[in-house]
């Protein structure tokens, strides 16, 4: 008989313990993004709900704001860092293959061999990582799990592209996932269509952008953030109505039970036909900060989150649906309780 390996147990249920985030310091109008791209205020307030955005400047990386978000994360949760055993920062533009960011990240802030990784799933990283740190929690193999969104994207996007320049910015979110009596995170709707990989996409590999060096040499183009936002959006508004349902479903829980709806900001229209279709209580808040923040990919549900709730339009243990929706094209549910903040 061959010997039998032991098993951990974790938490019964989990919950997100604080949230803390990190916006960059300068605010960018819709006329300073419109002329390279002979647009408009009114053109990109029509198509988008977006007002301001933030754009990090070269001191805001990758690292510094997570590190912010996070300190402020660990303090609205109520414990120390060395409370904290893993790591999972979603990303798309820490634009080094390896190391991932999280490593320095945990470091900086202080952990003592704390277990920390990256994950990519583009604009649906942030709901993915709380899927894996809940059940890392819940199976014992972690007691505390921080979670990071962070992108600067503006490190990515060409300025003179009409489809992605008035949309991305940047930003960090951050939460402390931990054990909780009664449960704060229901189980995730997650998946991916790969047939849809084209609609937003690196435009070329650095392969490709290594060989035109080779025989452009300095006339090379450097690889870019391309989409195809028509066949986004249609995905979007057609594809997501059964995985917010499921979600909810799943949660136990009905629409009428939703306090809050916090949607990847990823334009105000289709945030508005999610909504609708879903047939929300009327009291149920919507979140909305794509008008003052654009879309910060992973980093979007966290900043919309602590949006909301300095806003006074939700308050802590309210319920509120998370939906997130990128390049993959990947998605990923979950129905939570809303955390402290700071």
């Amino acid at each position: 008989m061959s010997a039998r390996i032991a098993q951990t147990t974790g938490a019964e249920h989990t919950a997100i313990l604080g949230l803390g985030v990190y916006r960059p310091a300068r605010v960018v109008t819709n006329e300073e993004v419109a002329g390279p791209i002979n647009s408009s205020d009114e053109w990109i307030r029509t198509r988008s709900g977006i007002k301001t955005r933030r754009f990090a400047d070269d001191t805001e990386t990758i690292q510094s704001m997570s590190v912010a978000a996070a300190r402020d994360a660990i303090e609205a949760a109520e414990i120390e860092v060395d409370q904290v055993d893993c790591v999972i920062v979603a990303t798309s533009t820490h634009l080094l293959l390896t190391p991932a960011a999280a490593p320095r990240i945990a470091t900086e802030l202080g952990m003592n061999g704390a277990a920390a990784f990256d994950i990519s799933a583009g604009c649906a990283g942030f709901c993915h990582a709380l899927a894996l740190a809940s059940d890392l929690v819940r199976c014992g193999t972690a007691k505390n799990v921080l979670v990071i969104g962070v992108e600067k994207l503006t490190d990515t996007i060409n300025p003179t592209d009409r489809s992605t320049a008035f949309l991305f910015a940047d930003g960090a979110g951050a939460v402390v996932v931990g054990p909780a009596e009664e449960p704060g995170i229901g189980p995730t709707v997650w998946g991916s269509d790969g047939t849809q990989h084209h609609a937003i996409r690196q435009d070329k590999n650095w392969v490709e952008f290594f060989t035109e060096i080779e025989e452009k040499g300095l006339d090379a183009v450097r690889p870019y953030l391309a989409m195809e936002g028509t066949a986004v959006f249609r995905w979007a508004a057609h594809s997501l109505e059964k995985v917010c349902r499921d979600a909810i479903d799943r949660a136990g829980l009905s629409t009428e039970d939703m306090e809050a709806m916090i949607p990847h900001q990823a334009n105000g229209r289709i945030i508005e036909i999610m909504a609708r279709v879903l047939k929300l209580p009327e009291n149920c808040a919507l979140a909305n900060d794509i008008e003052e923040t654009g879309n910060t990919s992973a980093a979007s549900i966290p900043l919309a989150m602590e949006a909301m709730l300095r806003k006074g339009e939700a308050k802590p243990g309210a319920t509120a649906l998370l939906i997130a929706f990128g390049a993959g094209l990947s998605y990923a549910a979950q129905v939570v309780t809303l955390p402290n903040w700071k």
